[in-house]
């Protein structure tokens, strides 16, 4: 599939990746948790700091602060959290933590910005939270794929 559409958008190239991860799974995505994945790894996609931030400072620090700087900086580690854990699960051994680690921080972090935010939001958060670790054997399909290592040029 993914290499009909190689000359597709950036968009369109995620999201076939997405979309043929979430079968390979055999658990595909809805629509809303397919898009709000494509627009985290739209991005990242050229985060070159990515895989540098200590995530659990990270949510230390964002729950000092309030309101939708709180729910922002949550929602960001939830992000970076999702991506690490499954692009990058090789960076948990090499921290000596394990892929885990970063789940419960994401997940964490999504609820906490689905508790911080406006009710539009809050939904979409607490769904992500709830299909956490969907999200991320998503993630981790989509790296066995032919074309997705043309797309991930995360920093490793």
């Amino acid at each position: 599939m993914i290499e009909g559409i190689r000359k597709g958008t950036q968009v369109e190239l995620w999201q076939a990746l997405v979309q043929e991860a979430g079968g390979l799974t055999g658990r595909p995505l809805d629509e809303s948790r397919e898009s709000y994945l494509v627009f985290v790894l739209l991005r990242y996609q050229r985060d070159a700091w990515l895989l540098s931030h200590a995530l659990g400072m990270d949510w230390l620090q964002a729950q000092t602060q309030a309101g939708s700087a709180r729910a922002e900086a949550l929602r960001d580690v939830g992000d970076r959290c999702l991506l690490v854990a499954g692009l990058f699960p090789g960076l948990a051994e090499r921290r000596r933590v394990s892929v885990d680690y970063f789940i419960d921080i994401g997940r964490s972090a999504y609820q906490g910005a689905a508790d911080a935010t406006r009710q539009a939001y809050a939904s979409l958060y607490a769904q992500l939270a709830r299909s956490y670790r969907e999200l991320v054997e998503t993630l981790g399909a989509m790296r066995a794929l032919p074309g997705a290592s043309d797309l991930i040029r995360f920093s490793r």
